[in-house]
């Protein structure tokens, strides 16, 4: 059956009703899943496994029957565990019902049936008792639900549930605890992602500064956790200013309590400096001893780097303090972890927190709007003076005496230095009501609330009337707008400049004039775990969900990319980036399709793991602004990604084997299509042999 969904179109910027499957949701739930990437853990299995083996055989030694009761089994890897460590009985909780349908499969697959009963239920709905899920309190307690954050999935609150109603008292429990670290640093690059700098640009007057509002640098930010590949921030973008505090514990073989709390812990500055960011993770001990523990601590935190493992369903986080706050070598001071039932955040105080607990208990919340219309990476790209200068240095070549300007990017900071560069008249279009209310707060605290004009309208609705009856002879943007995930959602720029084509003088210049699609085969590092099947985990066939993600994939998800910010996750080139498509902003939208087939020659032997696509804006003839590779590549293929952008990534099914010799290369051809109706990019891919 079909149904009518509605979306905003992030290219068109219309609402449209699309026809889709009635499983559209579940596919795209099931295809974007994190449950290979978990099951290719192999450092979080082997410790599960240790972990309920060594809990099966306390249990075991006391006379007892080993009962287990599995929340969050996903595909019953963990209740198979414990029935071969030798458990009598499990009880696999899983609420989600497509993975409970398929752990049912690949239980019985195993040869478990008989020891095992999948619930499809959220464990709070589970009952105990003669008609009950569970016949009486299990003794053995499995669980896996965490996140980056640790608390980010309602481990607390189905922890407590557990304790109350599913076990019995004083139970074993895998995890037996887990532990919550911190580490204090200053970092600049990572304070950028949080605050607004001030930003610089020459003029003929002189050096201009646009600098924040107040209420910006007052605000603390957006309470949510920043979950990052750790591993990949260079220890030159951060000063360490405290060792690596354990903030706080959880022992999960008692009662767990959800309740909001804060934990101080008090240290001794390593370094003078200002205390920005916060660095945490966590590690779990699947024992009571602690001789078996699994930890997501960075390199530097590792006792053996070498055999650190790679795995992106939990990360590292980067919290933000509220506000920046020098702090000397030396003088004690304490760090605050603080955590409701879902999330954490973090404070730094003079004196115990114990003292004025109930001041610090409230999650902080964005009040002056940059934070919900920036994310972070956003903020970032704001802050980067480098790529100010180049939007600085390609306005001034475009820049003429008289020049009226149009501004029509999110919350951007162009229509400032447009007005300080030179232009004679400087309106900006901002279609939300968040934009317009930063803007108007970033024109007053720069003193330029009659300099530049804020029109609150949807492109297409502009009069000439909003432009005080004058033409337009500089349509500018970034372009940056706050609805786009993947690259080319900023063509967005190009139907705003489309809708307001009557407002242009005749010969107005548009900047940027075009942009172009690019497009290199590449080899990840880590990154295809996250599509790789599983087949055989730990013995244990899981066959059954890798056909379930396939069929999920093959629904939709293969025939499209998915947005990663790649400076995360490191890939080698096997091919030289090639543009594929091109759009010309200096005329309206086209009414036919855009359309290239062509294929992309694989220099260096390896795996192709994907394609990976990015945009390029084109301000002038001169100056180019890339969302994707930085630098041109070195030889063996490694890249550098620009660190404020997410690119595309189109995984490919096949992979090439890495013993073909260069002189016998390989190719992949693609074909892509722009469909100016929908604005959307279609592609595809394929591996074939270079016929010579």
């Amino acid at each position: 059956m079909k149904v009518f969904c509605s979306r905003a179109n992030p290219t068109t910027g219309s609402l449209e009703w699309l026809e889709e499957d009635e499983h559209y949701d579940y596919h795209q739930e099931i295809a974007r899943s994190s449950y290979a990437d978990m099951l290719h853990d192999k450092d979080r299995n082997i410790k599960y496994y240790q972990g309920i083996r060594a809990a099966v055989s306390r249990v075991k030694d006391k006379g007892q029957k080993a009962l287990v009761l599995d929340i969050g089994t996903g595909t019953g890897l963990l209740s198979m565990m414990a029935v071969t460590a030798g458990a009598d009985f499990c009880y696999a909780i899983e609420v989600f019902k497509p993975m409970a349908d398929a752990a049912v499969k690949i239980v019985e697959k195993n040869g478990f049936s008989d020891k095992i009963k999948v619930i499809n239920k959220h464990s709070t709905e589970v009952t105990v008792g003669p008609d009950g899920d569970l016949p009486c309190r299990a003794n053995i307690l499995v669980t896996e639900l965490f996140d980056t954050e640790l608390i980010g999935e309602g481990a607390l609150p189905s922890y407590e549930h557990a304790h109350r109603h599913l076990v019995q008292e004083n139970c074993e429990a895998v995890p037996h605890k887990a532990t919550v670290y911190a580490q204090l640093v200053e970092s600049r690059r990572m304070w950028s992602w949080n605050k607004l700098f001030p930003v610089r640009v020459q003029t003929s007057l002189g050096e201009q500064v646009i600098v924040p509002p107040s209420e910006l640098e007052r605000c603390p930010g957006a309470p949510s956790v920043y979950d990052i590949q750790l591993n990949q921030v260079s220890p030159a973008d951060f000063t360490v200013l405290s060792d690596v505090l354990p903030m706080f514990s959880v022992d999960f073989s008692k009662q767990v309590s959800s309740l909001a709390a804060c934990h101080s812990k008090q240290f001794v500055p390593l370094a003078s400096g200002q205390a920005q960011v916060v660095l945490s993770w966590w590690d779990i001990e699947m024992d009571p001893e602690g001789k078996i523990t699994c930890t997501m601590a960075p390199f530097w935190a590792q006792t053996n780097p070498q055999e650190l493992q790679w795995r992106d369903h939990w990360m590292q986080c980067v919290y933000f303090l509220p506000q920046q706050e020098p702090i000397v070598q030396g003088s004690p001071r304490c760090l605050v972890a603080h955590h409701d039932d879902y999330c954490m955040w973090y404070s730094l105080q003079r004196t115990s927190a114990d003292e004025n607990q109930e001041d610090y208990q409230v999650r902080p919340v964005c009040d002056c709007q940059a934070h919900l219309l920036w994310n972070r990476p956003r903020f970032g790209e704001i802050n980067d003076q480098d790529r100010t200068d180049q939007y600085a240095q390609a306005l001034r070549t475009v820049l003429m005496p008289g020049t009226v300007c149009l501004c029509v990017s999110d919350g951007s900071l162009l229509s400032v230095l447009a007005h300080h560069l030179g232009a004679e008249q400087v309106f900006t279009l901002e279609s939300s009501a968040v934009s317009y209310r930063l803007m108007k707060r970033i024109f007053k605290a720069n003193h330029l609330e009659d300099k530049v004009s804020i029109i609150k309208k949807r492109p297409e609705l502009l009069t000439s009337a909003d432009l005080e009856g004058k033409k337009v002879s500089l349509l500018l943007g970034e372009p940056f707008f706050s609805t786009s995930l993947l690259p080319w959602h900023n063509l967005y720029f190009w139907y705003v400049r489309t809708s307001v084509d009557q407002h242009l003088e005749p010969g107005a210049v548009v900047m940027p004039q075009a942009a172009s699609l690019h497009a290199m085969i590449v080899e990840f590092r880590d990154l295809w775990r996250i599509r790789s099947p599983c087949g055989d985990c730990e013995g244990f066939d899981v066959g059954i969900m890798d056909d379930m993600i396939q069929h999920s994939l093959d629904f939709r998800e293969n025939r499209e990319a998915e947005p990663h910010p790649l400076w995360e996750y490191p890939c080698r080139s096997l091919s030289e980036p090639q543009q594929i498509l091109t759009f010309d902003f200096q005329q309206p939208v086209p009414q036919q399709p855009v359309r290239a087939e062509g294929s992309m020659e694989l220099r260096r032997p390896g795996k192709s793991h994907g394609a990976v696509l990015w945009m390029e804006y084109h301000l002038t003839p001169d100056s180019t602004v890339s969302t994707g590779l930085m630098n041109p590549l070195e030889d063996k293929g490694d890249c550098c990604w620009n660190p404020h952008c997410k690119q595309a990534v189109y995984f490919l099914s096949t992979t090439v084997d890495p013993r073909v010799p260069l002189d016998s290369p390989q190719s992949v051809s693609y074909a892509v299509e722009f469909h100016p109706l929908t604005g959307d990019i279609t592609m595809e891919f394929r591996l074939a042999d270079t016929v010579n």
